[in-house]
């Protein structure tokens, strides 16, 4: 079997001696998608997290940790940070911002470091799975390594479903 190539991600946590583990899935039927994964690695999708970049009304970017079945509410977001307003950042300047290109965008071992948010619901879980860096790839790990490894807090994020 051939070694996988460890992510920036995966190096921090090792760098940080936080514990995780790593799974991987097929991306040839090019189903990237948040659900898709969920169910390619076999875990339900609430413990499946997906990584947002926004940017705030002050021009600062800001990421998000969210169940990749949820919705970010803008305006909860923007509460969390601080700001008047926030959107989303484009899809051509996600590689830019973080080092990593969509799908495969990790909250962990971003090319620099931005106040990030990880959504409340992570807090009931036992363990998370969030994007290794590189798409088919993920890592598992508890809610609470993820918020030292990527220097986050907990906020409600997402929208009500209804």
């Amino acid at each position: 079997m051939a070694k996988i190539a460890k992510t920036n991600a995966m190096r921090l946590l090792d760098a940080q001696k936080i514990p995780y583990g790593m799974l991987s899935y097929e991306v040839k039927d090019g189903k990237i998608d948040g659900i898709s994964v969920a169910a390619k690695i076999g875990k339900p999708p609430e413990a499946v997290y997906k990584t947002l970049v926004t940017q705030g009304h002050s021009g600062e970017l800001y990421v998000f940790v969210i169940p990749v079945a949820a919705e970010l509410d803008l305006k909860k977001a923007a509460k969390a940070a601080g700001e008047k307003k926030i959107e989303m950042i484009h899809v051509k300047d996600i590689q830019k911002s973080t080092g990593y290109i969509r799908g495969g965008c990790s909250p962990i071992g971003m090319k620099k470091h931005y106040v990030t948010f990880v959504d409340e619901s992570a807090a009931t879980l036992d363990e998370i799975v969030v994007s290794a860096g590189k798409i088919g790839t993920q890592i598992t790990l508890s809610p609470q390594g993820l918020l030292e490894a990527a220097h986050a807090r907990y906020a409600a994020l997402t929208q009500e479903t209804r």
